[in-house]
């Protein structure tokens, strides 16, 4: 049977050329349908006539959502560019086209390309409603690899609802890890309220992940333009700051926020990224639709990071919330293995040994041990938080700041410095 194919080419003068001679002989390929724009060439892939797609380099309103659209119906992509237009190639790349021939190539090279890339992609396995079909599934690794040479890593900053402490950690994990000599982005993907902008002081109205995830989806964002968007607070630490308000959530969309974090690779070795706390289904997604989903943006970070740090508070209703989101995230994500962080560990809340309890309570309901134990230290957070700055600047001897620093050299590779070790002992 030959291969059902779709074409969007914007009416190029080789179109018809092209569809002629992929039609004149048997090259197993069977043009079924001729495509205007993108909105079109969306609608029938929804039908399930084609397995592929070929579109060229200037069809418009051609973005990233749509190549991730056009993958979850089980639609192959391959784009044509113009002899020796490296620009347009690039960025069809940038958009998750993986295989891109200039329109010279020759009929039987194009019908090979596309059966390659069909035979590259699996069947259709997420139904469009399922949040999973959000996931950016072209040209990104797979989460669990290993970041080739050259290429930093990415740790996400998850945790449950009720506030226990995941922009803190991000914050002081992100600035420890520069204090080491690490070249660390910290990103504020929070898509139910970020604050990190505030927290340090920053200005909130900047572009920041919003204006890198509307350049990637249109396949603009390179090095130079994330260097832009992001504040430098001191030499090895940038930030990128997050939604200045929660109802601005659809800009953050998973293909354009998945692709950022590929651009962050190239630009720190390490990326921190402050997440919400929503692994849900939306309720958008009780309908048949193809609409933005909230939490997809939460879900695109999980599965894209090296490593995940599951951020629990330590009394008894934030341990019962974390055991809780711990499960969720299982059944939504399975082969992510989170690294859980206990943040505010004080007497009072939890009686006895108050590390040990904790510890037991979480191996005995979650099946997961505990990484790390951060100490409540609420004069410190306070005046770190009123004066716009870092724990390290504030109070450079406080408890809960030494251990971000351990956890930073834990996590980076890094030796802490000596200085940092005689100030845990005389703590």
């Amino acid at each position: 049977m030959a291969l059902q194919v779709f074409t969007a080419v914007t009416g190029a003068p080789w179109e018809s050329e092209l569809v002629g001679a992929l039609d004149r002989v048997d090259h197993g390929v069977t043009v079924v349908r001729r495509c205007v724009d993108v909105a079109e060439l969306l609608a029938a892939a929804a039908t399930g006539t084609g397995q592929a797609a070929l579109l060229s380099a200037d069809l418009r309103r051609l973005d990233g959502e749509a190549v991730t659209r056009l993958a979850a119906a089980g639609v192959a992509v391959v784009g044509l560019v113009e002899p020796g237009d490296q620009r347009a190639a690039e960025r069809l790349h940038r958009l998750g086209i993986i295989r891109v021939l200039p329109v010279d190539s020759g009929a039987e090279v194009i019908a090979q390309a596309l059966r390659e890339a069909v035979d590259g992609v699996p069947a259709a396995g997420h139904d469009i409603a399922d949040p999973r079909a959000a996931l950016p599934t072209l040209g990104v690794p797979t989460p669990r690899e290993e970041p080739p040479a050259g290429r930093g890593g990415v740790v996400a900053v998850w945790g449950p609802t009720g506030a226990p402490g995941r922009t803190t950690v991000a914050v002081g994990l992100a600035d420890e890890a520069a204090r080491l000599g690490v070249s660390t982005l910290l990103v504020d993907a929070d898509v139910y309220g970020g604050v990190v902008a505030q927290v340090l002081g920053l200005l909130d109205e900047s572009p920041g992940l919003a204006g890198a995830a509307r350049q990637a989806a249109a396949g603009a964002l390179d090095e130079d333009a994330l260097l832009r968007l992001a504040w430098t607070v001191r030499p090895q630490l940038r930030v990128l700051t997050g939604l200045a308000r929660a109802d601005r959530w659809p800009e953050l969309r998973p293909r354009g926020v998945a692709t950022v974090l590929e651009e962050a690779r190239r630009l720190a070795a390490l990326t921190v990224v402050d997440c919400s706390f929503c692994v849900e289904e939306d309720e958008e997604l009780s309908f048949d639709s193809a609409a933005p989903r909230r939490n997809g943006a939460t879900l695109a970070v999980l599965e894209a990071a090296d490593t995940v740090l599951c951020v629990s508070g330590a009394d008894p209703v934030a341990l019962q919330r974390s055991i809780r989101a711990l499960g969720e995230l299982r059944d939504v994500l399975p082969e992510v293995a989170p690294v859980v962080v206990v943040n505010q560990v004080r007497r009072g809340p939890v009686s006895g040994d108050v590390r040990q309890e904790i510890g037991s309570a979480l191996a005995r309901f979650a099946a997961t041990d505990v990484a790390a134990f951060l100490p409540a230290d609420r004069r410190a957070t306070d005046a770190a938080l009123a004066a716009g700055r870092t724990l390290a600047e504030i109070a450079p001897g406080s408890p809960l700041r030494t251990a971000l620093r351990t956890l930073a050299a834990s996590l980076t590779g890094v030796p802490e410095p000596a200085g940092g070790r005689r100030a845990r002992r005389a703590g």
